[in-house]
């Protein structure tokens, strides 16, 4: 390697040892919130074990609980229960004032104690201008009804807390047009600029008598709705055609998996998991990946020309180090750098190199290095997409000619059970690999991100090694194969524990 890069690695080793300290000492956690700037933020965890690796298991994942709709009901009516006790309400009222306050009893309970005003108003119970209960109105005079004109007796006429009186055949019908609309947010009062809500027992005497009524189960949908996706505590389950509903008791920006149809996700915002780039940064990353596709719709060719013959090829596995079948030359996917030369800087492959004089420039040429920098990192992150589903077909292979080998008595099911091992922890880091282009994309240049750079090239430059010894297992004895898992699998952990915040 040149002596520029031998310089470049030794300021990196010498800054990662003498700065340890200083990395250590992290912003405090923010709730369940996620960071809102674009600089990496390296964490402080001291949950070491024997080895001397931070446990990566809660920084990628937490307990949750898979719950189908009648369980899930169950549970909201219960708090609804207990809110309607320390509220003095029904506990279809309460339910209003629970959703309005992210179902947080304990936020409720606060703010009852320091104001000894229960938040009626902002959970659309009550009105600015009146706080009288008028459901029912009691009066032998007739009155008009608001909506249709047609005077009504007054016992006819139906109002809820704001006083906004109107007949029965008119609340039908508009909380029937209100369900068909949706429903965002519950069914508002008919009067214009009301805020009030109807309550679900409010809406439940326009329900027909001894029938299925296509109303109340439409409006028990969408309540359900309603319910969960304001609930801090509970997401629905984003899987094809699956009800389910995935609780955690403390929520964080973590992959959870739904046990009924083995969807995994990001408990926080619903995209699939990325740790180690938090919700904001991906969001961002694939909103920008929608946008832009067709402009980088050219790098995602699956063929290139061999640096040194020039012949076409085609890469057909996830393995980024390429051995040329003509002329036998070894070099690298992604770069096309010579393959020698990566076992020490390969990590100059991954890292985009700023350009440090564009500020000066026109904003012609600024944009053109904006799109530059973000080809950059597309390809990377497509190329391991495509790597991930090229060696999800590799294991299916793996399991059958490990199934040929055991039927013709070339060792046992468990002798070759390290194979299917090693593909399964190669997608695990490689797939942590694949989302930390988001975050170094958006990241501000800095010390922090040049460490988070040095580490993902270390990463990058073991799930290679072993993806090569995998799609060459024949070549490699088992503890080669099992020494590289173990190595891929520390680097993957010594990154996740140093820039995720537990």
């Amino acid at each position: 390697c040149s002596d520029d890069y031998e310089d470049d690695e030794e300021d990196i080793n010498n800054y990662y040892n003498n700065n340890e300290d200083d990395f250590a000492d992290s912003e405090e956690e923010d709730g369940d919130s996620t960071s809102n700037n674009n600089d990496i933020k390296t964490s402080n965890n001291n949950d070491i074990n024997q080895s001397g690796i931070i446990m990566t298991s809660k920084l990628e994942h937490f307990s949750s609980k898979t719950m189908t709709v009648s369980e899930t009901n169950e549970f909201l009516w219960k708090d609804c229960d207990k809110a309607s006790v320390v509220l003095s309400i029904t506990p279809a009222m309460s339910r209003l004032v629970l959703q309005a306050s992210k179902w947080k009893l304990a936020v409720i309970k606060t703010r009852l104690y320091k104001t000894n005003k229960p938040n009626f108003l902002e959970s659309g119970l009550q009105n600015a201008t009146n706080s009288k209960s008028i459901e029912k109105v009691k009066s032998s005079r007739p009155k008009v009804c608001g909506v249709c004109l047609e005077t009504l007796h007054r016992s006819k006429l139906l109002a809820l807390n704001c006083g906004h009186q109107f007949c029965d055949g008119c609340w039908k019908q508009h909380m029937v047009f209100a369900v068909k609309d949706g429903m965002s947010q519950g069914i508002p009062c008919m009067e214009p600029e009301c805020t009030l809500l109807c309550h679900p027992d409010f809406v439940k005497q326009f329900y027909p008598v001894n029938q299925d009524s296509p109303l109340e189960t439409a409006y028990k949908t969408h309540l359900f709705r309603i319910s969960v996706s304001s609930h801090y505590q509970l997401r629905f389950c984003p899987g094809v055609d699956c009800t389910s509903v995935i609780y955690g008791e403390k929520p964080k920006p973590r992959k959870v998996q739904c046990l009924t149809c083995k969807t995994a996700f990001c408990f926080e915002c619903g995209t699939p998991p990325h740790i180690p780039t938090n919700c904001e940064t991906i969001k961002k990353w694939l909103t920008k990946c929608a946008d832009d596709s067709e402009t980088a719709n050219y790098i995602s060719a699956n063929t290139k020309d061999c640096p040194k013959c020039h012949i076409c090829i085609e890469k057909n596995g996830g393995c980024n180090h390429i051995k040329c079948s003509k002329c036998s030359h070894n070099f690298c996917w992604m770069c096309l750098g010579d393959w020698k030369n990566h076992g020490n800087s390969y990590y100059e492959c991954s890292r985009y190199k700023e350009n440090p004089r564009i500020a000066s420039k026109n904003s012609q040429t600024q944009a053109r290095e904006a799109l530059k920098k973000y080809l950059f990192y597309f390809q990377r992150w497509e190329n391991h997409d495509r790597s991930l589903h090229l060696e999800a077909q590799a294991r299916s292979r793996i399991q059958t000619q490990i199934e040929e080998k055991v039927n013709s008595n070339q060792g046992t099911w468990i002798d070759w059970q390290y194979l299917l091992r090693a593909g399964e922890l190669l997608a695990q880091c490689r797939y942590t690999l694949q989302y930390t282009y988001p975050l170094v994309y958006y990241a501000e240049t800095g010390p922090e991100k040049a460490l988070f750079e040095y580490q993902q090239a270390q990463l990058e430059v073991e799930i290679e090694g072993l993806a090569w010894k995998l799609e060459h297992a024949g070549e490699y004895q088992r503890g080669d194969i099992e020494n590289q898992m173990d190595v891929a699998e520390k680097r993957r952990q010594t990154l996740l524990a140093r820039f995720v915040t537990v």
